[in-house]
């Protein structure tokens, strides 16, 4: 039911703390939100947003999947964040041409280096398709069968979008855990090439010293193109012919800079949040998926970074898989440590006595919601769900010989004839450049003599009796063992399925030990997945219900989201944080470099960041050069890259980071001390000037 904008306007403005909270959609803006913009200092139209001739929406792109960026410039230039582009970076990297360590600055279009795998999607509407799906009977579906029907019915419904333009998909998901449904159609272009990095000393600054900390001075960017059919202006899978896209809008990069109170606003790609989950599944959270993410990870990286620091062909073959493992390290540790803190969980519990009250005193849901029932269900499941995560960070994505193992029962192609079921095989591809040998094997033998340590017996593989009987304990010994004797680690080898030596292969046999573990753990938990779905979704209705009066964002799903706020600092223990930091800071980080790895910075930066004149970067009102900045806009995973725009619609910064003091944001934004953390566009500037020389750059983005 719509209520008033005037009355929803004056909810908004009693409660002002509240109002700068939420991940919005763009495509159906409550008009009471967009009016707290406007207060804001936002004077983009509202048509400016969305559905307007070159709205910002068509300036913003989904980055690979896994980010957010925005395109600057007429020839189709893609601000994102260097962490975001650190994969293809590293791709891109050997011990002889180390773009990772020295950066990289693509001189002419034909020196821009082509991505395999990489793109970018625009979003290009988007549709509340609830009433649909309800006529169709969705209702009346568990939501494993719901989940099911879904993926049939986008499958449907893209071919029909493809139809009509073969450039097209489209994506059907849930919102507010399930009570809504939006389509949205997205346009994707393949061809992604490297144009711009600085090295990973400033791009990474800090490390993961200052990872989700403040103050920060990370220059966190990099500088892609989108490359075009030359005949359509429209996507193309990766041809030399290929030419860069000509966008219908792109975003103005601002050197005007920012003053405490001035709008911000990102629209970006937000991965997930769970914020209408019950204190059952908070509880979860911290202690079955958060602790152990946290303790395997720790024990995994140790042996990562040690192996890594002595080679720098080691380092360039894992620094990615190490950047994406500690980043979710230190959030698990930074999240439990906001939950209690704030005594989340009881926030929690007593938001859903309300709830109960509210359905005791109206009827919605009554005998539906069942607090006591949800309670039984996480209980049940606590010890489950926590040896999956422990199972899943010790034997999946972790190493080269627990991968194949695993990969070989599950899904691979069988090549060789059909009528001849012996000469039946599988093989891998050659990816020895990828992995080493001796990294790879500590690392597994570290997991698998910390498994042990972590989980009840009944959640051990039957392989664990093999390394007590005959290698006495020791796993690395037989680690060592499965390497040199199974078929799985043979380059170019044949791996036939249907002889009997196919089990009798250790390494076959360790990974289908795996497998039935996973299938020992997982079943229950399917068991029971369906009831507690109901119930959460369920708890989201009664909220949603309750609080009918005022707009409510669903939580993130990686679909385009608006956030609107201010720039400021925040105060925590009566010390103020500051809301930018200036070049004189990262200078005095450096200095600190001979002592602490992530503070290293070449000479040149040094230089450059002790400049007594910063020109036109410099900051009009404080004179000084300021790298990052603060605003409260809201953020998590996947707003990497976002663009940080003014009240006028303007760039000012790329966001990549959120704050130490509110990593439980994900699941309870605390409007006191969430803050989103910015890298500062005249910062990029900057660099891409004075360290890069990217003359033909600047002139493209800033050419009227």
């Amino acid at each position: 039911m719509r209520k008033p904008t005037l009355l929803i306007a004056a909810a908004l403005s009693a409660a002002p703390a509240m109002a700068d909270e939420g991940m919005w959609t763009l495509y159906d803006l409550p008009q009471a939100v967009y009016a707290q913009m406007q207060q804001y200092g936002f004077s983009v139209p509202y048509d400016g947003l969305y559905s307007g001739d070159g709205s910002i929406k068509d300036a913003v792109v989904n980055f690979g999947d896994f980010c957010s960026g925005v395109v600057v410039s007429p020839d189709g230039l893609v601000f994102t964040n260097h962490h975001c582009g650190f994969s293809a970076i590293n791709a891109h990297s050997t011990v002889e041409h180390d773009y990772m360590k020295n950066g990289f600055f693509a001189k002419s279009f034909e020196e821009e280096l082509p991505n395999e795998d990489l793109f970018v999607s625009f979003m290009v509407e988007q549709e509340d398709v609830t009433d649909r799906l309800r006529r169709m009977g969705i209702d009346e579906l568990k939501p494993s069968e719901q989940e099911l029907f879904v993926d049939s019915l986008q499958n449907e419904w893209s071919k029909e979008v493809k139809a009509k333009d073969s450039t097209l998909r489209l994506e059907l998901k849930p919102f507010y855990e399930g009570n809504k449904y939006y389509a949205t159609t997205y346009r994707d272009f393949r061809d992604v090439r490297l144009v711009f990095t600085v090295p990973k000393s400033m791009g990474k600054f800090g490390g993961e010293t200052d990872n989700w900390m403040w103050p920060r001075q990370t220059c966190d960017f990099s500088v892609f193109r989108i490359y075009a059919d030359p005949k359509t202006n429209g996507p193309a899978e990766y041809s030399k012919d290929n030419v860069p896209y000509h966008p219908k809008r792109w975003a103005e990069v601002s050197l005007d800079g920012y003053k405490e109170g001035d709008f911000s606003m990102t629209v970006g790609y937000p991965g997930s949040t769970s914020r209408y989950l019950s204190s059952y599944g908070i509880r979860e959270r911290r202690d079955a998926q958060n602790e152990p993410r946290a303790q395997v990870r720790g024990v995994k990286q140790e042996v990562m970074a040690r192996h890594m620091a002595q080679s720098d062909a080691v380092r360039i073959k894992y620094e990615t898989a190490y950047a994406q493992s500690s980043n979710y390290w230190k959030n698990s540790l930074g999240m439990n440590k906001c939950i209690d803190s704030i005594g989340l969980i009881a926030q929690k519990a007593a938001f859903e006595q309300k709830v109960q009250k509210y359905v005791d005193s109206t009827g919605y849901l009554k005998g539906k919601l069942d607090f006591g029932e949800l309670k039984r269900l996480y209980d049940r499941r606590l010890g489950m769900v926590r040896a999956r995560m422990l199972f899943s960070e010790t034997f999946y994505g972790t190493n080269v010989l627990a991968t194949r193992a695993i990969k070989v029962h599950n899904g691979m192609e069988v090549k060789g004839p059909k009528k001849r079921k012996g000469k039946q095989y599988v093989e891998f591809d050659d990816d020895s450049g990828k992995w080493d040998e001796a990294t790879d094997k500590e690392v597994y033998a570290a997991l698998l003599d910390n498994y042990r340590k972590q989980v009840d017996k009944k959640y051990l593989p039957a392989f664990y009796a093999t390394i007590d009987a005959d290698f006495g304990g020791d796993c690395r010994k037989y680690v060592d063992y499965v390497w040199a004797n199974s078929v799985l680690m043979k380059p170019g080898a044949k791996i036939y399925v249907n002889k009997k030596s196919f089990y009798k292969d250790p390494g076959v046999a360790m990974g289908l030990d795996i497998t039935e573990v996973m299938g020992l753990i997982v079943a229950p938990l399917k068991a029971m997945a369906d009831s507690i779905d109901v119930q959460e979704r369920y708890l989201c209705a009664a909220k949603l219900r309750m609080e009918q009066d005022m707009p409510n964002y669903s939580d993130a799903n990686f679909t385009m989201r608006l956030s609107y706020g201010q720039v400021g600092g925040f105060t925590l223990g009566g010390n103020p944080s500051g809301y930018y930091t200036t070049a004189e800071s990262i200078v005095e980080k450096m200095k600190k470099g001979d002592k602490q790895p992530d503070y290293f910075a070449e000479p040149i930066m040094h230089q450059l960041m002790s400049a007594t004149d910063f020109g036109r970067y410099a900051d009009k009102a404080t004179g000084k050069m300021q790298l990052c900045f603060l605003t409260n806009n809201d953020i998590t995973g996947g707003n990497s890259g976002s663009p940080m725009f003014d009240g006028k619609g303007r760039l000012i910064g790329l966001a990549f980071d959120g704050n130490w003091d509110s990593l439980s944001s994900d699941i309870f934004f605390d409007s006191r001390l969430a803050r989103c953390i910015g890298v500062d566009i005249r910062y990029v500037i900057y660099m891409m000037d004075k360290w890069g020389h990217a003359d033909r750059l600047l002139d493209e983005i800033f050419k009227k």
